[in-house]
C-alpha cells in the first residue's frame, strides 16, 4: 500500500524471536502519513470501519442486531433503516420502521414501538429511538439494502 493510502489498521508483535507473529485485525480505516524527521511514522485519524459494525455511546451496535430485534416484535416489517446522528458529542441512532397493515391504530404502534426500544436497551445495550411508519414509507433498492443512513457532521 503507498503512502497516504486508506487502509486497516493492524497490530503485529515484531520484537519477539521466539513467538509466532500474531496479528490483530482492528477493522478501523486509517492510514499513515508523510514520513517526517522523527523516528517514528505518524498515523492519521481513524476515518471509520471496514465491516458494518457502529459504535454509539462506547457500545458496539452490529446492524443484524436491530434486525433481529424487529423481526421479533409482531406487527412490525422486516423493512427498516437506521439513522445515526449527534447530539452534541454523543452518537444517537434512530431506527425507521414499517408496520405491517394489522398495526393500524396509533396506539398499537407507539406500543409495538414501546416494546422495541425495551428490547434494544436491553439486548444491545444502547438506547434507541424508534419511529414506526406505513407500510411502504421506507424506500427500497436494488441489490443491496441502503440500511444506514449517517446524518452525522465529522
Amino acid at each position: 500500500m503507498a503512502d497516504g493510502e486508506d487502509g486497516e489498521l493492524v497490530f503485529t508483535s515484531l520484537s519477539k524471536e521466539a513467538l509466532p507473529v500474531i496479528r490483530y485485525r482492528t477493522r478501523d480505516l486509517t492510514r499513515l502519513l508523510q514520513p517526517t524527521t522523527r523516528p517514528m511514522r505518524r498515523m492519521a485519524r481513524i476515518r471509520g470501519r471496514s465491516d458494518d459494525m457502529l459504535i454509539i455511546r462506547g457500545v458496539n451496535v452490529f446492524p443484524s442486531q436491530i434486525e433481529e430485534l424487529v423481526l421479533r416484535i409482531t406487527g412490525l416489517s422486516p423493512h427498516y433503516q437506521l439513522e445515526l446522528t449527534r447530539e452534541g458529542y454523543l452518537d444517537a441512532l434512530t431506527v425507521h420502521v414499517e408496520c405491517l397493515g394489522e398495526l393500524s391504530s396509533e396506539d398499537a404502534r407507539a406500543r409495538a414501538a414501546r416494546d422495541l426500544a425495551h428490547s434494544g436497551k436491553s439486548y444491545v445495550g444502547v438506547s434507541v429511538t424508534i419511529k414506526v411508519h406505513e407500510p411502504g414509507a421506507i424506500g427500497r433498492s436494488v441489490g443491496k439494502a441502503k440500511r444506514l443512513l449517517d446524518r452525522r457532521q465529522l
